[in-house]
Parts: structure tokens; C-alpha cells; sequence
């Protein structure tokens, strides 16, 4: 009995000490570490770009607005959204978006919930929370995750990708 007990007290303390080892080694300031002014550019970067965008969204019953928010769009933007499928371009994005979105509803960020994590080479990943509210009642109905892949061009930031999942309603 004795010697099970050792073997469980050495086998436990293996365990402690290796996950002791890797405990830092899946936090990316330890494993790649950046300037903090950087990733804060970058976040504001975004953040200023998601507002934009969305502030289009918010209002693309107005043509130029639509336009505006189709600007932040790649020609072949990919939308993942978990209850309507998959749309492969902008073109048929923003046919969805006026068919479904305009006039209806908007979108709110939730306070707190956008994250920023660079891209290397590429861009920038946003990920965050947001909530729809009917333009008519005020009140708000559902909610989701949302993932938007940025790609910096020569040209300016553009979204390549959109996955909007975890659709639930309010109650």
C-alpha cells in the first residue's frame, strides 16, 4: 500500500510539474511578444473600422450607405452565418443584407466583448459579441458571436471573411 501511494504521489507530482512547465506556454505575450503601442493601434484600427462598418449596416436603407458598407467588403468576401448558410461574394452578400437587414433591424456591439488578435502579414482577426434590434419597436431580439478576418492591402483594410454563429433569441 505504501509503495502505491509513492507511485501516486510521484505520479502526481509529474503531472503538477509538467503542467507547472507549460502553463505560460499557450499565452501569446510569452510565446510571441509585441509592443504593446502596436497592438494598440491595431486595436483601435479595427475598432474604428467596425464602427464604420457597422454604422453603414446600421443605416443601408439609404443607397450611399449600402455602398459604404459594401466598401469594406473583398469583391470575394466569404459569410459564414450558422442559421442562413454561406454567401461566396459581395455581390450576393449585399443583396442579402438589403433583402433581409435594411429598413429592419440594426446592430449593437456588445460593450466589452471585441477582441483584436494580428494576423502576421495578412491583418487582423475581430472577434466579439453583438445583438439586433428592431428600427421599429427599439426592442432587441437576438443575438450571436461574430469572427471578421481583415486583410490590409495597399489600398486599405478590406474583409475577406465574416462568420456570424451562435444565433440565439432574447427573451
Amino acid at each position: 500500500m505504501e509503495i502505491e501511494m509513492k507511485g501516486i504521489s510521484l505520479l502526481t507530482s509529474l503531472a503538477v510539474a509538467l503542467l507547472a512547465s507549460n502553463a505560460g506556454a499557450a499565452t501569446p505575450a510569452t510565446t510571441n511578444p509585441q509592443p504593446s503601442t502596436q497592438n494598440d493601434a491595431l486595436v483601435s484600427t479595427i475598432t474604428k473600422l467596425d464602427n464604420a462598418f457597422f454604422d453603414a449596416f446600421n443605416h443601408c436603407s439609404a443607397p450611399d450607405q449600402l455602398k459604404k458598407h459594401a466598401s469594406f467588403l473583398d469583391p470575394n468576401v466569404e459569410f459564414y452565418h450558422d442559421k442562413g448558410g454561406v454567401t461566396w461574394t459581395r455581390k450576393d452578400y449585399i443583396d442579402k443584407t438589403r433583402e433581409n437587414v435594411c429598413g429592419h433591424f440594426r446592430r449593437v456591439l456588445t460593450a466589452g466583448s471585441l477582441e483584436v488578435f494580428p494576423i502576421e502579414g495578412y491583418g487582423a482577426l475581430e472577434e466579439g459579441h453583438h445583438t439586433f434590434c428592431d428600427l421599429t419597436s427599439g426592442k432587441c431580439f437576438g443575438q450571436a458571436k461574430f469572427l471578421v478576418v481583415w486583410h490590409q492591402t495597399a489600398d486599405g483594410w478590406k474583409i475577406t471573411r465574416i462568420f456570424s454563429y451562435g444565433h440565439e433569441a432574447i427573451k
